[in-house]
């Protein structure tokens, strides 16, 4: 199963930082399991929303070099108030060191300009290819699928340099 916890990029400075929003709808499937009479959007969700804007700008810097892109680790993280139906966290998260394997973000989700959850993420980045020569031929449709999902978050993804 695969939740998109990123509604819209509002900002993107490749190579540089991120700045995407979440809007909590009551219709989400999770929530009817997530503390039923209080729903609230899951913790790890709130990490996963940080983890997907960090992957977007990873992309976009690095022009779609990778299929796959996922959470290695995560430091410091710090929760704060819960994220209910009806409200939008920002999520910012910025680079702070980039290697060929992984890269380094502080990121962060406000509410109503108040930080909620805080968080050092490491995402490692690498192609199917690598993995298996003979999964070879899905990288490139992983990379068109993103591509075609990146373009419905960011209007601004017809200017990215080829």
């Amino acid at each position: 199963m695969y939740f998109s916890l990123i509604d819209k990029i509002d900002q993107l400075t490749p190579g540089e930082s991120i700045v995407a929003t979440k809007s909590l709808a009551m219709s989400e499937e999770y929530l009817r399991d997530h503390f039923p009479k209080f729903p609230v959007m899951p913790g790890v969700f709130m990490i996963e929303a940080m983890t997907q804007a960090s992957a977007w700008l990873i992309r976009a810097t690095e022009n779609f070099a990778h299929s796959i892109v996922v959470l290695k680790e995560t430091k410091n993280v710090k929760f704060g108030q819960f994220l209910q139906p009806g409200q939008t966290m920002v999520v910012t998260s910025k680079i702070i060191s980039d290697s060929d394997n992984e890269t380094v973000f502080k990121a962060q989700g406000s509410i109503e300009g108040q930080v909620r959850i805080r968080a050092q993420l490491t995402l490692a980045k690498y192609n199917i290819s690598e993995v298996s020569s003979r999964q070879a031929i899905f990288d490139q449709r992983v990379v068109d699928s993103l591509k075609k999902e990146f373009a419905l978050l960011w209007d601004g993804f017809r200017d990215l340099p080829e």
